[in-house]
């Protein structure tokens, strides 16, 4: 079968153009942003901020630079998953950048729920300021009482009572809910019996972020970092009430929602992964060059040399494996894409994770504090491990692809 993770000469030219403002004016303000977390309201934004991140915003939107992420489809530039790949790991260079050209998680994922699955109403309320990037949004599946790892655990409380549907119960990691911006939720809840399919018990349903009875807990904290103003809240859910129009599609359909939105969401997280590990190698290298130990560039003592070889061969690899998840996605099977989709989603993490460690070392201790941003991305790929299924589960979808092949059992 024949793969092209190639791109159209005009997509070229439009990827040069987003690295270019990635390299000349979103990487220069990353550390002046990063400086005003915390200066006052840690959940809101400093006049600094807003200026550094809305001023990107409006820049990249004036320039058509906007909404790369609406692949196979009219409203956006057309591009292929293998095409969005090249420009996923662009943004991925930095923590601003996919914010930048509106294609941050989770509001991708959520834009694509309600063009595909939204009724005309929510399209307007709700599909309309995400696509302008006035407004931001969460999505709210993980519990903290049951392992969330097999979401059929997932028990958060939905009854219908009259015109409306009554929630109850906690969800966490709820990535972007701490954000002043963030307007509405997506939320996978329980809606059928033990007698319902195990697969038809769950439904997603759509919470305007303001409703009375939502009563955000705590931010949860990896390593000690809140991840402010954009936060992972824990939100606790106390009878409240959503119009029974806000279900989508209609009750027990929500792992059918869920295949579709967390597809795209996994390569995409994979896809900056590979962006990441090319911004800590560059840094690795240019420290090895610039600072000597013992009257030698430190590039040429101990094994470096061996090093950075082994971290731009992990790269490539991952960058080829990545490219290839996408090119099935493209074919429009997504059974047959879901293995690589699984296999990519161990591999990029982990592989970002070498490379940011050895960038890390390179730069001794300054490497670890926040002099770089080496420490803090290292950070975020390790709980990128867990984000949309832990790498065991994903390993346990590739066994069971590759084991498929050699029996009749159901494996």
């Amino acid at each position: 079968m024949d793969m092209n993770f190639g791109m159209r000469p005009e997509t070229r030219a439009l990827l040069a153009r987003v690295a270019q403002m990635i390299r000349d004016e979103v990487m220069p303000l990353e550390q002046a942003y990063q400086e005003e977390i915390g200066k006052e309201d840690r959940w809101g934004y400093t006049a600094r901020q807003a200026e550094i991140l809305e001023g990107l915003k409006a820049r990249a939107k004036a320039a058509g630079l906007w909404n790369f992420w609406l692949t196979d489809s009219e409203k956006g530039f057309g591009l292929t998953t293998v095409e969005y790949a090249y420009f996923a790991e662009e943004m991925g260079r930095t923590p601003l950048g996919a914010e930048v050209f509106n294609c941050s998680a989770p509001d991708t994922g959520n834009m694509e729920v309600f063009e595909r699955y939204g009724t005309a109403e929510m399209k307007q309320q709700w599909l309309a300021p995400l696509l302008e990037g006035d407004i931001r949004s969460a999505y709210l599946m993980t519990e903290p009482e049951v392992a969330s790892s097999d979401a059929t655990n997932i028990a958060m409380s939905c009854v219908r009572d009259g015109d409306d549907y009554v929630l109850n119960g906690e969800k966490y990691w709820a990535s972007g809910a701490g954000d002043p911006r963030c307007k509405v939720y997506i939320v996978m809840v329980r809606t059928g019996s033990e007698d319902a399919p195990k697969h038809q018990r769950h439904s997603m349903v759509v919470v305007d972020a303001a409703t009375p009875g939502i009563e955000v807990l705590r931010p949860m904290q990896v390593f000690g970092h809140d991840d402010a103003p954009h936060g992972h809240m824990h939100i606790r859910f106390d009878n409240v009430r959503v119009p029974a129009r806000n279900m989508l599609l209609g009750e027990g359909r929500g792992f059918e929602i869920a295949q579709g939105r967390l597809g795209p969401g996994r390569i995409h997280h994979c896809m900056r992964s590979v962006g990441q590990a090319e911004a800590a190698l560059e840094l690795m290298c240019k420290r090895s060059l610039e600072k000597e130990a013992f009257g030698k560039p430190l590039a040429l003592l101990g094994a470096n040399f061996d090093i950075i070889a082994e971290c731009r061969m992990e790269i490539e690899m991952a960058r080829l494996l990545c490219l290839k998840a996408a090119w099935m996605m493209d074919q429009g099977d997504a059974r047959a894409a879901a293995p690589w989709i699984s296999q990519i989603k161990v591999v990029a993490p982990r592989m970002a994770l070498k490379v940011l460690d050895e960038a890390m070392q390179m730069h001794g201790g300054q490497g670890i504090s926040q002099d770089t941003p080496l420490a803090m991305a290292w950070t975020w790929q390790r709980a990128l491990r867990f984000a949309d299924g832990p790498d065991a589960v994903h390993r346990r979808q590739v066994a069971r692809a590759e084991l498929r092949k050699h029996t009749q059992q159901k494996i």
